[in-house]
C-alpha cells in the first residue's frame, strides 16, 4: 500500500499551510481580522500535523509533530505592517498572500481527499476517521481565504 506516501505529503502540505498562515498573520498585523483569524486557522493546521504524525507512526513513519513558528523576523514583519498601515502596496501584498493561502489550502484539501479514498479502499477506519475529522476544517480555511479575497479585492484593486 502507498498510504504512507499520502500521509507524508499531507504532513508536508499541512505544515506548509500552517507556516504560510503564520507568516500572513505576522505580515498583516495591522489588518486585525486577517491577523487573528490566520493565527486561529494555523492552529487547526498545527493540530492536523500532530494528528497525521500520530497516524503515521502506525504506518512506520516518523513524522514530526512540530510546526515551525513565525520565525525570528516576526517582530520586523509586525513593525512593517504597522508602519505600512492601509497603503495600496500592503493591500496588493495581502491579496497575493491570500491567493497563496487559497492555493495551499486547496492542495491540502485534495490531499485529505486522497487519504480518505485510499483509507476507504484499504479498509483503514482510523485514517478514514482522521480525514473525516480534519478535512472539513481545511475546507473552512479554503473558504475563508476565498471570502477574504472577494471582500478585499474590489477596494484594493480600485484604489
Amino acid at each position: 500500500m502507498k498510504l504512507d506516501l499520502v500521509l507524508r505529503e499531507l504532513h508536508r502540505s499541512e505544515r506548509a499551510l500552517a507556516k504560510d498562515l503564520l507568516k500572513t498573520s505576522g505580515r498583516h498585523h495591522a489588518e486585525h481580522e486577517i491577523h487573528h483569524l490566520a493565527r486561529d486557522l494555523a492552529g487547526w493546521s498545527a493540530a492536523h500535523v500532530r494528528d497525521i504524525a500520530r497516524a503515521g507512526r502506525d504506518h512506520g513513519l516518523d513524522l514530526g509533530e512540530d510546526v515551525p513558528g513565525p520565525g525570528p523576523l516576526e517582530p520586523v514583519r509586525t513593525a512593517l505592517s504597522e508602519l505600512g498601515g492601509r497603503r495600496p502596496e500592503p493591500g496588493v501584498l495581502l491579496l497575493a498572500d491570500l491567493r497563496r493561502l487559497h492555493r495551499r489550502a486547496a492542495g491540502v484539501s485534495l490531499d485529505w481527499e486522497l487519504l480518505a479514498q485510499g483509507a476507504q479502499a484499504a479498509k483503514e477506519p482510523g485514517l478514514l476517521a482522521l480525514a473525516s475529522r480534519c478535512h472539513p476544517q481545511t475546507l473552512r480555511q479554503l473558504k475563508w481565504a476565498n471570502a477574504m479575497l472577494k471582500a478585499l479585492s474590489p477596494q484594493i484593486l480600485t484604489s
